[in-house]
């Protein structure tokens, strides 16, 4: 895309893409581990859809350029990205997010204004993941913490990417103890009853607000968590694109990348 600007935000390291004009900005919000650049693929499609579209892709605390913070929970890291918005001169813009990205979209919209939301890949109940971290948590705190990540990455489904995203994925991490631990540490520390409230409040929220909410995922949602996320949320837009695993964004970024244009 051209036009590119890099630049540093309320501390957070950041490339701006296109320019202001009638349609809502978008903020990228990678992935636990990753930064900004996986969003390339994307981006590079996104013009092509919907050209010169204003786009801002952070890199989260602790991640790429930017600095760690003392806390990672989701409340205080949404304040942050908030506050890079506003340098920006965002107003209410499409806020998408990668796995531990679609939580913290999530939040955001909830805590601040937001005209969307773009969730790729992120269950938003906590349960069944909260019990495998706690199963793995001496583990994830010893040296061998390595173990855990690499596991969980054997799970993605990444040989279903092409050869260059299968590349990124597996270059651009920096998949650190501090940043397991800090960013999972809500997880792992409050009841999943609580967690549960806490998302079902914030999707209470968002409709109340008519912030529009779309879920992206690589396969068919659990029967459960679906019956949850519509009951929570009824005017939700759900969209399955088969054979993509944990990285819809990079198997097919030209059909994500149409979603986005359409808000």
């Amino acid at each position: 895309m051209n036009g590119t600007r890099h630049t540093t935000l309320a501390g957070l390291s950041a490339d701006l893409h296109g320019a202001s004009d009638a349609r809502r900005p978008i903020i990228l919000l990678h992935g636990l581990s990753y930064d900004r650049s996986q969003w390339g693929p994307l981006i590079g499609e996104l013009d092509a859809v919907d050209p010169g579209r204003l786009v801002l892709a952070l890199d989260l605390p602790g991640h790429g350029g930017s600095a760690p913070r003392p806390s990672y929970h989701l409340d205080e890291v949404a304040l942050q990205v908030r506050d890079a918005a506003t340098e920006a001169g965002f107003d209410t813009p499409v806020v998408v997010g990668h796995s531990l990205g679609g939580a913290l979209a999530t939040v955001y919209a909830a805590a601040h204004p937001a005209a969307a939301v773009v969730n790729i890949d992120q269950p938003l109940l906590a349960g069944p993941f909260r019990d495998v971290l706690l199963r793995a948590e001496p583990v994830l705190r010893s040296p061998a913490y390595g173990e855990v990540w690499e596991a969980m990455l054997r799970s993605m489904q990444i040989d279903l990417l092409p050869p260059a995203a299968r590349e990124l994925v597996s270059t651009a991490t920096t998949p650190r103890q501090d940043l397991l631990l800090g960013y999972w540490d809500e997880i792992l520390t409050t009841p999943a009853d609580v967690l549960a409230e806490q998302r079902t409040r914030d999707m209470g929220v968002l409709r109340n607000r008519g912030v529009a909410y779309h879920h992206v995922s690589g396969a068919e949602l659990p029967p459960p968590y679906r019956q949850w996320l519509e009951t929570v949320l009824p005017d939700v837009t759900v969209t399955v694109i088969p054979g993509s695993g944990h990285f819809p964004h990079l198997a097919r970024p030209v059909e994500v990348a149409k979603i986005l244009a359409a808000y």
